[in-house]
C-alpha cells in the first residue's frame, strides 16, 4: 500500500505538503510517512518534519484522506460504566497512543448491555470506525463476538479466553490472593469479601483468589462473610458492610474487589463507630487516585491502569496494520500498595 499524501490547509492560507517537505529539507514521501505514522523514518527526521508542521501551521484534511483510504481514523472504546473512576486513567492511556498515531477516540458507555454493544460494532461493519477496544464483561463480549467475528477489536481488562480476540489484563486471581495473604499476615482470620456481579471475569477471578488464599491458610469462609453487589458505587459498599457487620462473629477485615466499594466500606464502618484498622481492616483493588487521599489511606491492589490502556491501543493498532498476523494476549503486573487501612 502506497503512503497517502494528505492535503493540509488553514482557513486563510493553504499549506501544501510540498511546502512542508521543502521547509524540512525532505521528500514529500517522507512527510507523508510521518503524518501517516508509518515506519521507516529516522527519529531525527521525524522530529524535523513535525517541527516544520508546527511552524507552518500544517493541518491534515482528514475528510479528504478518509475518502481516499476508506479509513475513519476513529477508534471506539466501550466502557460498561462511565462513572467509575477506574476507567478514566485507562482512557487516558488509550487516547495518548491513539493521538500519537493520528487516531481519535470515541468513548461509548454501553451500560454492560450486549444489544448496545452490538450497535457500536455496527460502526465497525460500516467503516464509520476503524477499530474498537472493549472493557465490557466477558459474557457481553462473547455474545457480541458471535456476530463480530473478523472485526478489528481487542479486549481490555475483561476478556473471554475462548474468544479469539487479543486482550490485555492482569492476573486477578493471584492479585486477590496477594490481598488476602497480606491480611492473614496481619493476623486476621475472619476476612469478608464484597464482590461484584459474577458476569465479570474479574469478579470470578478475585473471588477464586480470595477462596484459594483462605483455604491455603486452613480457613473456611462463612457464607455471611461474602456479599455480592450489582454496582461498584460507594453506597453499595457501605450497604454491604452494614449487612456483613450485623452478623455474629463479624469479620475483622474486609476485602472489596474495587476501591469505590472499599471507600464505601470505610463509610459503613464509620457509621457503626468502628475504627480502621484497629477494629476492622479494609483493602481495596485498583488504586484509583482518591485511594491515597482519604483518611486512612486505602491499602489496595494497584492495577497499571494507564499501561492497560496504552497496551490495548497498541494491540489494536497492530491488528489494524497487520490483520493476518496473530496478536497475543498480555497480562501486566499488579502491585500491593500498603497504606493506613490495614
Amino acid at each position: 500500500m502506497h503512503p497517502i499524501e494528505p492535503s493540509f490547509s488553514t482557513p486563510d492560507s493553504p499549506v501544501s505538503i510540498a511546502a512542508v517537505a521543502e521547509h524540512a529539507g525532505v521528500s514529500v514521501a517522507t512527510v507523508s510517512r510521518v503524518m501517516n505514522a508509518q515506519d521507516g523514518v529516522r527519529p531525527k527526521t521525524r522530529d524535523k518534519v513535525l517541527a516544520s508542521v508546527e511552524t507552518l501551521g500544517y493541518r491534515m484534511n482528514y475528510l479528504a484522506r478518509n475518502l481516499r483510504t476508506a479509513e475513519s481514523r476513529l477508534l471506539l472504546t466501550m466502557v460498561p460504566d462511565i462513572g467509575n473512576p477506574f476507567y478514566a486513567e485507562i482512557m487516558r492511556g488509550i487516547n495518548s497512543v491513539a493521538l500519537q498515531h493520528g487516531y481519535f477516540v470515541l468513548l461509548c458507555d454501553t451500560g454492560a448491555d450486549a444489544k448496545q454493544e452490538r450497535s457500536y460494532f455496527d460502526l465497525l461493519r460500516t467503516r464509520r470506525a476503524d477499530g474498537a477496544i472493549c472493557l465490557d464483561p466477558d459474557t457481553i463480549q462473547h455474545a457480541s463476538a458471535s456476530d463480530a467475528t473478523g472485526l478489528p477489536w481487542v479486549a481490555c481488562c475483561e476478556f473471554d479466553p475462548t474468544v479469539a480476540v487479543p486482550y490485555v489484563s492482569i492476573d486477578n486471581q493471584r492479585a486477590a490472593g496477594d490481598a488476602i495473604r497480606h491480611l492473614l499476615e496481619r493476623g486476621h482470620r475472619r476476612i469478608g469479601l464484597i464482590n461484584s456481579d459474577e458476569r465479570y471475569l474479574y469478579a470470578r477471578q478475585r473471588q477464586a483468589g480470595y477462596l484459594d488464599a483462605m483455604t491455603a491458610a486452613g480457613l473456611t469462609p462463612r457464607p455471611e462473610w461474602c456479599k455480592t453487589v450489582q454496582c461498584l458505587d460507594y453506597a453499595a459498599g457501605a450497604a454491604a458492610t452494614l449487612e456483613m457487620m450485623a452478623q455474629p462473629d463479624a469479620p475483622t477485615a474486609i476485602f472489596a474487589v474495587s476501591d469505590t466499594l472499599a471507600i464505601g466500606v470505610l463509610s459503613g464502618l464509620r457509621q457503626l463507630g468502628k475504627r480502621v484498622p484497629e477494629d476492622v481492616a479494609v483493602i481495596g483493588f485498583d488504586d484509583i487516585a482518591v485511594a491515597a487521599q482519604i483518611n486512612p489511606g486505602l491499602t489496595t491492589i494497584a492495577q497499571p491502569m494507564r499501561a492497560l490502556g496504552e497496551t490495548a491501543a497498541n494491540l489494536l493498532l497492530q491488528r489494524l496494520h497487520a490483520p493476518t498476523v496473530p496478536v497475543p494476549g498480555i497480562l501486566l503486573n499488579h502491585q500491593l500498595v500498603i497504606r493506613g487501612s490495614t
